[in-house]
C-alpha cells in the first residue's frame, strides 16, 4: 500500500470539522486531571489525611470533569438551512445527507444529538400526546421505557438517513385535540399549524427527539439542540425556558436571501438577545445572492451589506455574524475539496466557536478543580498540624523522661490521666452543640424546603383567578419572586446566626481543649439570589399580552406552572444542598478532632506504661515518634508537590492544535498565589514544632 503524501494528510486536516481536534485536546486535558485527582485524593485518603467533606467535594469535581458537557443549540426559523448546517459540521463522515433538509418545514420536534456510551446508537422520540400529562421533559426523560425507540446503525448511511426522517413526521388531528394539546389558539391565530383542506390540523407526531450517536464530536462532549422553528418554541416553555438557557452557545441561522425577517426578529427578542448565551449569527445561503452580471468584488461587497444589515437590526457586533453556504460546505466536504469548503466560510465560523467556547469550558473546569485541590489541601493542613502538634506534646513528655525513674513515670500517667479528664469535659459541651447546631439547621434548611415553593405558586394561582388575561398578573409574579428572594434572605440570616455560634464554639474549643478548628465562612446565597432573578426576568415577558394569550388554555398554562415550579425547585434544592455541605463540613471537623485528640491522649497513656514496664522502651517510643512526625512531614510534601502538579495542568490548558488557540492555554484564573498553599511555605511548616 502507497503510503499517503503530505498533500494529501494536510487536505485530510483541512475538511475535518474544526472543532474536532480541539474537543478532543479538551478532553484529553478533562480525563488527565481527573486522574490526577483520583492519584491526589488516594493518597490523601492512605494517609487518613482526607475528610468525609472533602472527599465529597473531590467526588463532585471528578464527575463534572467525566460528566462535563458543551451544548450548542442550533436556532431558526424554517427553511433557513438549519438541518443542513449540522449535516455539514456533523455528518458529512456518512458520504451523504443524514439529516432531512428539503425545502420547507422539516425537523418538526425539537432535537437533541449526542453520545452516552452506556446506551447503544437510538433515535428516542416522544409522543406529542405526552403533552397532556403532568410531566416535564425533564421528567419523561428518565423514564425512556415510554418513548418509541429505533435502533440505529452507524455504518448504514441510508438507513441511517430513513430513520431519522421519523422527526419530520406529522399528524392530523381535529382542532379541538389541538387546542387540548396546546397547539391551537383561536386568540393567536398566527402561530397555529396550518389546517388541511378536510378541516383536520396538522400537528408534530413527537414532543421531543434525542439521537444517542457516536460522532466524534458528541463522543468528545458536544451535545447539540435543533429547534425547529418560532411556533414549536412557543409553545413548548421548556424548550424556551429550559434548554435553551442551559445552552453554552447558540447557532442563530439566518437565510441570506431573506435577512432577518419578523418571524427571525421575534425569535431574537424573545429568545436569544439578552439571555446570556454567547450568540452567533448564521447567514447562510449566501450562494443565493450570486450574480452572474456582477463582478467578484461587487458580489462579495453585498453580502457584506447584508451581514453589515443583520448586525445592526440584530443588535450586535459585526465579527459576530458569518456569512455561509451549508450545502456548498457539506458538497464540499463529501467530495473532499478544500477550496470549495473554504470559500463556503464554514471554516471560519467553526474556528469562532473553537475561539469562543472552549476557553470558556476550560476556565469553568480548571477553576472548579483548583477549588477542589485547595479545599482537600486545607483539611489535609489541619489534620496534619493537629497531628504534628500531638507528636511534639509526646516527644516532649519523652525527652523529660530521659534519666527520670519509675516515681517520674508514674507522675506522668497521674498527668496525662488528668489531661484526659479535662479534655473528656468538652463532651457534654459537644453534646449541648450538636443540640444547638441541629436546630439552627433545621430552621435554615426549612426556609428553603419544598413546602416554600408550594405557598409561593398558591398565592400566585389564587392572584391569577380566572387565568392569564388579569392585569395583575405581572404584579403577582413578580411579588411571588419577592418572597422567595426574602425566603434566601431569611435563610441567610438564620445561617449566618449559626456561623457566629460556631466560630465562638470554635475558639473556644481551640483555647481550652487544644483543637485547631479551622472557622470557614457561611455559604453566600447571592448567586442563588440570581438565579432568581434570571428565572424572574426569563419567566415574566409571558405575561405579556401575547404571551397570556397562548397560555390561557389548559394545557400551556400546566406546562408554565410545571417548568416554573421545577426551576425554582432546583434553585432551592442547591441552597439547601450547599447550606447542608457547610454545616455537615463544620460538624465533621469538630468530630474528626475530637477523635484525633482522645486518640492522641490514649497513644500517650500506652506509651507510658509500655515505658514503665519496659527497661529501654523510652529511647525506641521517642524515636517511633520521632519517625511517625518525620513521615508527616514527607506526606504533606508528596501532597503538596502532587496538588501543586494539578493546579499547573489545570491552568496550562490543553493541548490545542490550531495556532490560533496556542496562546490560549495558560487562563488568568483570577486566583492569585496566596489563595493557594505552595511548597515553598510548606503545608505545615509555619507554626510546627520541633
Amino acid at each position: 500500500m502507497t503510503p499517503p503524501d503530505d498533500s494529501s494528510l494536510s487536505d485530510a486536516l483541512a475538511l475535518q470539522p474544526a472543532l474536532e481536534p480541539q474537543l478532543d485536546a479538551l478532553a484529553d486535558w478533562r480525563l488527565a486531571l481527573e486522574r490526577e485527582l483520583v492519584r491526589l485524593e488516594t493518597f490523601l485518603a492512605q494517609s487518613e489525611l482526607l475528610s468525609p467533606s472533602a472527599a465529597s467535594a473531590s467526588e463532585a469535581v471528578r464527575h463534572r470533569l467525566a460528566t462535563d458537557k458543551l451544548v450548542v443549540a442550533f436556532v431558526a426559523e424554517f427553511s433557513r438551512g438549519k438541518s443542513e448546517l449540522i449535516n455539514a459540521i456533523f455528518f458529512a463522515d456518512a458520504g451523504r445527507r443524514i439529516l432531512p433538509a428539503t425545502p420547507g418545514r422539516t425537523t418538526m420536534c425539537p432535537v437533541e444529538l449526542s453520545w452516552d456510551p452506556a446506551e447503544l446508537p437510538t433515535l428516542d422520540l416522544l409522543p406529542i400526546e405526552t403533552r397532556r400529562q403532568d410531566k416535564t421533559l425533564a421528567e419523561w426523560s428518565l423514564q425512556r421505557d415510554r418513548w418509541y425507540r429505533i435502533p440505529l446503525d452507524p455504518s448504514d448511511a441510508d438507513g441511517l438517513a430513513m430513520s431519522l426522517q421519523q422527526v419530520t413526521q406529522t399528524r392530523s388531528v381535529s382542532r379541538e385535540d389541538a387546542q387540548r394539546l396546546g397547539l391551537w389558539s383561536e386568540e393567536h391565530p398566527q402561530d397555529n399549524p396550518p389546517t388541511l383542506p378536510d378541516g383536520q390540523v396538522e400537528i408534530p407526531a413527537w414532543r421531543h427527539a434525542v439521537i444517542n450517536y457516536p460522532h466524534p464530536l458528541l463522543q468528545r462532549g458536544l451535545v447539540v439542540i435543533d429547534t425547529p422553528g418560532l411556533n414549536a418554541i412557543g409553545t413548548e416553555p421548556e424548550l424556551t425556558l429550559g434548554l435553551l438557557p442551559s445552552a453554552h452557545a447558540a447557532l442563530f441561522v439566518l437565510g441570506a436571501d431573506t435577512g432577518v425577517t419578523r418571524s427571525d426578529l421575534d425569535i431574537w427578542n424573545d429568545h436569544l438577545g439578552g439571555q446570556g448565551l454567547s450568540c452567533f449569527v448564521v447567514l447562510n445561503k449566501v450562494d443565493t445572492l450570486a450574480d452572474p452580471l456582477a463582478s467578484p468584488e461587487e458580489q462579495q461587497a453585498a453580502v457584506e451589506r447584508q451581514c453589515q444589515t443583520t448586525a445592526q437590526t440584530l443588535g450586535i457586533a459585526r465579527d459576530r455574524v458569518f456569512p455561509i453556504s451549508a450545502r456548498q460546505a457539506l458538497a464540499a466536504r463529501l467530495q473532499g475539496d478544500v477550496d470549495a469548503l473554504q470559500a463556503s466560510g464554514l471554516p471560519v465560523l467553526e474556528t469562532a466557536l473553537n475561539l469562543h467556547l472552549l476557553p470558556q469550558r476550560q476556565r469553568v473546569l480548571a477553576k472548579a478543580v483548583i477549588g477542589g485541590v485547595q479545599s482537600m489541601l486545607e483539611h489535609a493542613t489541619r489534620a496534619l498540624r493537629d497531628q504534628r502538634r500531638q507528636n511534639a506534646e509526646q516527644m516532649l513528655e519523652l525527652r523529660g523522661l530521659r534519666g527520670k525513674s519509675a516515681g517520674r513515670v508514674a507522675q506522668m500517667l497521674d498527668r496525662v490521666t488528668a489531661d484526659t479528664a479535662e479534655f473528656e469535659r468538652c463532651t457534654a459541651r459537644l453534646t449541648a452543640l450538636r443540640a444547638v447546631h441541629a436546630r439552627l439547621q433545621h430552621k435554615t434548611l426549612k426556609a428553603l424546603d419544598a413546602d416554600r415553593i408550594r405557598e409561593a405558586m398558591a398565592g400566585l394561582e389564587s392572584a391569577l383567578g380566572s387565568g392569564w388575561l388579569n392585569l395583575r398578573a405581572r404584579g403577582a409574579f413578580a411579588k411571588m419572586c419577592a418572597g422567595l428572594q426574602a425566603q434566601l434572605d431569611t435563610a441567610a440570616s438564620l445561617n449566618a446566626e449559626a456561623a457566629q455560634m460556631l466560630q465562638a464554639l470554635f475558639s473556644q474549643l481551640n483555647a481550652e481543649f487544644g483543637f485547631s478548628l479551622n472557622f470557614t465562612p457561611a455559604p453566600d446565597v447571592s448567586a442563588f439570589k440570581n438565579e432568581l432573578s434570571l428565572i424572574e426576568r426569563n419567566y415574566g415577558r409571558y405575561f405579556n399580552l401575547s404571551s397570556a394569550l397562548r397560555l390561557n388554555s389548559t394545557v400551556s398554562s400546566d406546562q408554565f406552572h410545571r417548568m416554573l415550579v421545577s426551576k425554582l425547585r432546583v434553585v432551592f434544592e442547591n441552597a439547601s444542598a450547599e447550606i447542608e455541605s457547610w454545616h455537615q463540613g463544620a460538624s465533621g471537623q469538630v468530630d474528626s478532632q475530637f477523635r484525633d485528640r482522645r486518640r492522641g491522649f490514649r497513644r500517650r497513656r500506652e506509651s507510658l506504661e509500655r515505658i514503665q514496664h519496659a527497661t529501654g522502651e523510652l529511647e525506641s517510643r521517642l524515636s517511633e515518634v520521632e519517625t511517625q512526625d518525620n513521615k508527616l512531614l514527607e506526606q504533606a510534601d508528596q501532597a503538596q508537590a502532587m496538588a501543586a502538579r494539578l493546579r499547573q495542568r489545570a491552568e496550562v490548558g490543553p493541548d490545542y492544535q490550531d495556532e490560533t488557540l496556542s496562546g490560549l492555554g495558560a487562563l488568568d484564573l483570577d486566583l492569585s498565589e496566596a489563595e493557594f498553599v505552595h511548597s515553598d511555605q510548606g503545608l505545615l511548616r509555619p507554626g510546627a514544632a520541633a
